[in-house]
C-alpha cells in the first residue's frame, strides 16, 4: 500500500509542477518572445520528464505486483491448510457419530 501512495505522490508532484509552470508563464510579465522560448525549452524537456515518470510508475507497479503475488500465495497456503483441517475434523466427527449410533453387537448364546 505504501508503494501505491508513493507512486501517486510522484504523479501528483509532476502534474503540480506542470500546472504551476503554465500558470506562472501565463501571469509572468515577460514579453511574448521570451515566453515562447521558455515554453519551447519546457516542451523539449517534457518527454524526458514523462519517461522518468513512466519508469518510476513501472517500478512501483512491479513492486506492487510482487507484493500482491507473495500475499496471494501465502493466502492460498493458509486456505489449503484450513480446508485440510476442516476435512479432518469432519471425518473425525463423522467417525464419532457413526460409532455412537452403531447398534451393540448381539451376544450369541450357545
Amino acid at each position: 500500500m505504501a508503494d501505491n501512495k508513493s507512486g501517486a505522490f510522484l504523479g501528483g508532484v509532476v502534474i503540480g509542477t506542470a500546472i504551476g509552470t503554465v500558470t506562472g508563464l501565463l501571469i509572468a510579465p515577460k514579453p511574448g518572445r521570451e515566453t515562447r522560448q521558455f515554453l519551447r525549452k519546457s516542451a523539449d524537456a517534457l518527454p524526458e520528464m514523462v519517461e522518468d515518470l513512466a519508469t518510476s510508475l513501472q517500478l512501483q507497479t512491479d513492486r506492487l505486483s510482487e507484493t500482491t503475488l507473495r500475499k496471494w500465495e501465502s493466502t492460498l497456503v493458509r486456505l489449503r491448510e484450513a480446508i485440510a483441517a476442516g476435512q479432518e475434523a469432519s471425518e473425525n466427527q463423522y467417525s464419532t457419530l457413526v460409532s455412537q449410533d452403531a447398534p451393540a453387537s448381539p451376544e450369541y448364546k450357545n
